[in-house]
This record gives C-alpha cells, structure tokens and sequence, in this order.
C-alpha cells in the first residue's frame, strides 16, 4: 500500500495526531529541552517523557507495516505492538503526574486522544487481523 493511501487512514491520521501532542507535552513537561537527548539525563521525568516520544513515534510506523506487510503474523505482531504502547502512554502520563507534573490539563488532552486513537484502532484491527 503506497504511503498517500496509509496517510489517508483515519487510524494513521490519529496516530500521527497522537505522535504531536506527546512531542509538544515531552517538549513542556521535561527539565532538558533536547528532545535528542531525553534517554542520556538523569531526570526521572526526562525518561519518561523519552518513552512517552518514542512509544508515539513508533505507533504510525507500526500502522504502516501492518498496512504494507502480506504476513498475517507481521501485522498481528504490529497490533499487539501499538496495543502494548497505547497502554503505555496511559502509564506514562500517570508517571509524570507522580513526578509532579502540575499542568495535569495537558496530561489528560493526551490521555483523551489516546482514547479517540484507540477507538479507531479497534475498527482498523479488524481489517488487518
């Protein structure tokens, strides 16, 4: 599948939605704003805010192979991978609350667009299972 029909996806589109916002919140809520070089501080929210960035990244790419693979245990793998990470986003938006994160409204916009995403990627799942 060629990448303008991928983008088209409404759950490619949201994924991409999804992977802004935790760039723009890893951005904010992190004491190092060189979003590069998030996994080398020693700054319990800078780590998190590191998996929050890389679990988004990985999302649409993931959506992406699922789209473009023929193997049935490929795009299953890529499933369980974007369910795996969407849970995690959830736990990652609970960690920085626990590290003191104060504007908790931008917590739980992420937290209402992992939700959109993940219904829309209940409907896509069936189409590649």
């Amino acid at each position: 599948m060629s990448y303008e029909r991928i983008a088209k996806l409404p759950v490619y589109r949201q994924a991409v939605a999804l992977r802004t916002m935790s760039r723009e919140i890893a951005s904010f809520v992190t004491h190092n704003k060189d979003l590069l070089t998030l996994g080398h501080s020693n700054s319990l929210r800078d780590h998190i805010a590191d998996s929050l960035l890389t679990d988004a990244i990985l999302i649409p790419q993931h959506i992406a192979r699922a789209e473009n693979s023929s193997s049935l245990a490929i795009r299953q793998r890529s499933v369980h991978f974007i369910n795996v990470m969407t849970r995690n986003l959830y736990a990652y938006c609970k960690g920085l609350e626990k590290d003191g994160v104060r504007e908790r409204e931008y917590l739980d916009l992420l937290r209402k667009e992992v939700k959109r995403f993940r219904q829309s990627f209940k409907k896509w799942r069936k189409s590649v299972s």
